[in-house]
């Protein structure tokens, strides 16, 4: 299992391991690591919004909502250390990591909308 250390926000953010990628989400309800595909049709979660009064994320894509308790619950091992997070991966059979730039929803980023 990969341990990789990447930004919590900007140039970096991402990582992409294989044909999985996550992104650093910092939420009301807390802060995981994040698949940025929906599990459903595979649409960028790291751009969904929360559905109004409730802790579940509504991809941008299709509107199917996926629970950010589950998401925290599941997620991945991972330690925030100022603008670092290290997080342990699941293995992809040996493949190589790469860091990129993925946007973020406000709600993700630690923002609050309204």
């Amino acid at each position: 299992m990969p341990v990789v250390t990447f930004a919590v926000e900007g140039r970096d953010n991402c990582v992409v391991l294989g044909d999985s990628s996550y992104v650093y989400a910092r939420t009301e309800y807390g802060s995981f690591v994040l698949s940025t595909r929906c599990p459903h049709r595979g649409g960028p979660l790291n751009l969904a919004e929360f559905e109004p009064g409730r802790s579940r994320l509504v991809c941008p894509w299709h509107e199917r909502a996926t629970s950010v308790t589950k998401a925290i619950k599941a997620g991945l091992p991972a330690v925030r250390r100022g603008d670092r997070v290290t997080a342990v991966l699941p293995d992809q059979d040996g493949s190589d990591y790469t860091l990129e730039h993925r946007p973020l929803a406000p709600a993700l980023a630690g923002c609050r909308t309204t």
